[in-house]
């Protein structure tokens, strides 16, 4: 990895951080966002790296309202979500990219996470479970198409301004 690939990943980082500030629900930000671009324009594993970041960024300024190991999990579901977003879009079709990554980082990520969050807190029970989703299925999917659009956007615009990175 060189020098200026090092950089723009802590940008974006450091721009994960600033937007892990704007809360839309309880934890939920606009710290994806970037990585999502990232993923797009450096590499899918950088925007993984981003987006793991950005959700303890997040978490952290949020209290980690779900407990330290369940938003360490949450954030390496970030990584492979992002990942695979990166991937889909260099490899298949962006518009089939970001379907998908809308899917996983909304409905997929918060049934794992309320399973998680149910098992380490030993109450294990299907309407536990079903109550966390309930709760976080609709702001946690509304928030990753919002942060996945305006990354795609983003990234749209800087190549019409041939803003290469």
């Amino acid at each position: 990895m060189n020098t200026k690939k090092i950089v723009l990943i802590s940008l974006f980082i450091a721009l994960s951080a600033v937007l892990s500030n704007i809360k839309i629900f309880y934890s939920i930000a606009f710290d994806s966002m970037p990585a999502f671009l990232a993923a797009m324009m450096i590499s899918p594993i950088a925007g993984g790296v981003v987006g793991a970041l950005g959700h303890l960024l997040t978490a952290l300024t949020s209290g980690f309202p779900f407990t330290v190991p369940v938003h360490l999990f949450i954030a390496i579901q970030m990584l492979v979500i992002v990942w695979i977003y990166g991937v889909l879009c260099k490899k298949l079709n962006q518009y089939i990219a970001m379907l998908v990554a809308i899917i996983l980082n909304g409905p997929v990520a918060t049934l794992l996470s309320g399973l998680l969050i149910t098992f380490l807190n030993h109450s294990f029970s299907v309407k536990t479970v079903s109550s966390f989703f309930m709760l976080m299925v609709i702001p946690l999917t509304l928030a990753s198409a919002v942060n996945i659009v305006l990354a795609f956007i983003l990234q749209k615009v800087m190549k019409r301004a041939n803003i290469k990175i």
